[in-house]
């Protein structure tokens, strides 16, 4: 016999919520679906979370048990409806119709304690890429041993391009992942939210977080992050060597003048001197 906890804010017994506990011998405990409420909660070996109403608060209550680490597996109950808006970053562990019967019930949480079991001793994961590293349990990044000041959100973004080095998201569907499906605003959110993660990142790391024109965004690898500054670097630099050459062609060519004017000279004065040495030859040569 299993520890269950269920949290609801239903005025309801908890086999309302899920008709096939009133079938099964486990100890439930109720509690409601609040944040503050856990502080004082006993542990559980399984938690199971009333989905079937008000799924953004259900979305937000699921994230915050996984970000503190209840140490337990999550069971979101919800209708066959709300299968469609439940996802990965929910954070829960598996889900349940509030229809199951008692069978399923027992199997899937047979399941999650087993698979708690086995992997009992795995910590939150961190993502290191070069000098980003990002920490899951502790919502935290760092740069260079330097703590960004990031808000949820930006930490959210980036851990999430992070995961996915080198993937292209579109505006869309960074919006759907990081803000969820029940968010109305914009795609001009994630504009403003790259460009202020740019600038905490600093220009030296701003690369990190690439545009793919007409499509969306993506995280580069570092390498490819210092290639990509290196090359914007050396078109940045002044080219000096037309300007040297022209002058240098230019510095030549007076040169060559003034060598050929001084040339010319030199030959008259030649000239000027081997005269008349030319002429006494001549006039002795005619005497003989």
């Amino acid at each position: 016999m299993s520890s269950l906890l269920l949290l609801t804010n239903a005025l309801q017994p908890s086999t309302e919520v899920l008709p096939a506990l009133g079938l099964l011998l486990h100890n439930v405990r109720v509690a409601p679906a609040e944040g503050p409420a856990l502080v004082d909660t006993p542990g559980a070996d399984v938690i199971l979370i009333d989905g079937r109403r008000d799924l953004p608060q259900v979305r937000s209550l699921c994230q915050l048990l996984r970000s503190t680490g209840p140490g337990c597996p999550l069971i979101l109950v919800v209708t066959e409806g709300g299968l469609a808006a439940v996802t990965a970053d929910w954070g829960i562990d598996d889900v349940l119709l509030d229809t199951a019967g008692p069978a399923e019930v027992e199997a899937r949480l047979r399941l999650a304690m087993g698979r708690q079991h086995i992997g009992g001793d795995d910590s939150p994961m961190e993502i290191r890429n070069g000098d980003l590293s990002v920490d899951e349990a502790t919502y935290s990044a760092k740069l260079k041993g330097r703590v960004l000041d990031l808000t949820f959100k930006e930490f959210e973004l980036l851990k999430y391009l992070a995961q996915h080095p080198g993937r292209v998201f579109t505006r869309a569907q960074l919006l759907q992942e990081v803000w969820g499906y029940d968010y109305f605003g914009g795609t001009r959110t994630v504009d403003v939210h790259v460009r202020r993660l740019r600038a905490k990142l600093g220009p030296e790391h701003e690369s990190l977080i690439g545009t793919v024109r007409n499509v969306g965004y993506r995280f580069v690898t570092p390498e490819k992050a210092d290639r990509a500054a290196d090359e914007a670097k050396g078109k940045a630099k002044p080219k000096a060597g037309r300007a040297d050459g022209t002058g240098g062609t230019g510095g030549t060519g007076g040169a060559g003048g003034t060598g050929g004017a001084n040339r010319g000279e030199a030959d008259e004065a030649d000239e000027s001197v081997a005269g008349p040495a030319g002429a006494a030859r001549t006039e002795v040569a005619a005497e003989a």
